[in-house]
């Protein structure tokens, strides 16, 4: 197995990294704004929310609902969306035999830094056979000053792992957290498999991702090379 050599640890987004989970929460979040009086298709609702915490998007909510977001509709949210992921959630193809290999190279100096609430995360990395590689190094962007595209909960899994920022590699999806990469001075990577749309690598590298992955399998090749 290749020794790394150009970071002294690796940070995963969860989302869309780990888990195959934006298109059941967003569906779920589309049926309650919908509900709400404001339609969005499937395409407009991962566009304005794709890796963005949800009450982060209050002023944009309100706007077009014409209703407060109250901290009941956001619980309705999450229990809706729980129940679906429950039900529906799967690892993002190749991302379990790919954190198994980056584990073991790096000696368990990973994280999964998420812009998710940490109950989101923790179910999502149970039900999908990956919590015993982070169990204990999880970061919630819920818990930080700001969510991404801010840096803190780079920064703060950074810090946890006794390691410079600016040593670490970040595997992450969206234009918000590849800009929260960057912004910490990790090197991102931007996962962006075929089914992403053949934009998607090009916002990632305007955001600053420094490379293009299409398959997570391809990940511990890259990180060594």
């Amino acid at each position: 197995m290749p020794e790394p050599s150009r970071f002294d640890a690796v940070l995963f987004d969860c989302d869309g990294v780990l888990v195959d989970s934006e298109s059941i929460t967003n569906g779920v979040l589309r049926d309650m704004l919908e509900e709400a009086g404001w339609r969005l298709t499937p395409a407009e609702c991962m566009r304005l929310f794709l890796g963005r915490m949800v009450r982060d998007q209050r002023a944009l909510i309100e706007k077009h609902t014409g209703r407060p977001l109250t901290e009941d509709w956001l619980a309705q949210f999450r229990a809706r969306r729980d129940g679906q992921l429950q039900r529906r959630v799967q690892a993002v193809p190749g991302a379990v035999e790919a954190v198994e290999r980056v584990h073991a190279m790096y000696e368990g100096r990973i994280a999964c830094a998420s812009g998710a609430d940490r109950a989101k995360v923790e179910l999502q990395l149970r039900l999908c056979g990956l919590m015993r590689f982070f169990e204990g190094r999880i970061f919630s962007g819920h818990e930080m000053p700001r969510s991404k595209p801010a840096p803190d909960v780079y920064l703060a899994a950074a810090a946890a792992l006794g390691v410079d920022a600016r040593r670490c590699a970040v595997v992450e999806d969206t234009v918000p957290g590849t800009t929260a990469g960057v912004a910490a001075g990790a090197t991102v990577f931007g996962y962006s498999p075929p089914e992403a749309g053949h934009d998607a690598p090009a916002a990632l590298r305007e955001a600053g991702a420094r490379e293009i992955l299409t398959a997570m399998a391809d990940l511990p090749a890259l990180l060594a090379s």
